[in-house]
This record gives C-alpha cells, sequence and structure tokens, in this order.
C-alpha cells in the first residue's frame, strides 16, 4: 500500500514468526453513511488453522475500525460452508445484495 490512505494491511500473532495477515481497503459509503471498508483479503499459516484465530482477528478487526469511525466492513464471501461459518462467528450478516465485479 507504501502509505496510501486507500488501505490498510495488518499482521498478526508473534512479532518474530506472525500468524497471518489482513488487508482493507477504505471507501465512502452513502448506503453506509460514511466511511466502510472491504476485507480484501485474510491469511491464516495452514498450520495454525482451525483453532479461532480468524475469528478473533475479525472481530479485533471490526472493533478497531468502529473506533476508527468505520461505518460498516464488508466482505465478499465464498459458498463454503466453513467460510460462510466463520464470517457468522465474527457477526457478519448477509445482506439482500450479491457483489458483483467488473475488472479494467
Amino acid at each position: 500500500l507504501a502509505g496510501a490512505p486507500q488501505g490498510a494491511a495488518y499482521l498478526f500473532g508473534p512479532r518474530r514468526a506472525p500468524t497471518g495477515y489482513v488487508i482493507v481497503s477504505f471507501g465512502w459509503s452513502i448506503a453506509a453513511g460514511g466511511m466502510d471498508a472491504m476485507l480484501d483479503e485474510l491469511y491464516v499459516r495452514p498450520g495454525v488453522r482451525r483453532r479461532g484465530i480468524a475469528a478473533e482477528v475479525l472481530l479485533a478487526l471490526a472493533a478497531s475500525l468502529r473506533d476508527a469511525g468505520i461505518r460498516a466492513l464488508h466482505v465478499a464471501s465464498s459458498t463454503d460452508p466453513a467460510t460462510q461459518a466463520l464470517f457468522t462467528r465474527a457477526g457478519f450478516s448477509a445482506d439482500s445484495t450479491v457483489l458483483m465485479t467488473r475488472r479494467f
């Protein structure tokens, strides 16, 4: 991101051997009533997956973003049941929209 205000990347876990990272991008949403964020990437090292780390990171990220004035955190979830369960545990809920993308 090279210091760009449009996004942030966070490492988590021990400083000398991070457990993973999360990347978010920021935007403005009239529907959200202000700044919003999109979870662009969440990675947990394979050796430590399925221990609740990702859900804990998502909860901490949401709290930090909320405290910084971000009004909503969005994620484009897969149809994988385990992935959907992770986001549900972290407080995400499906709305009536489907994220569609046009790449340039």
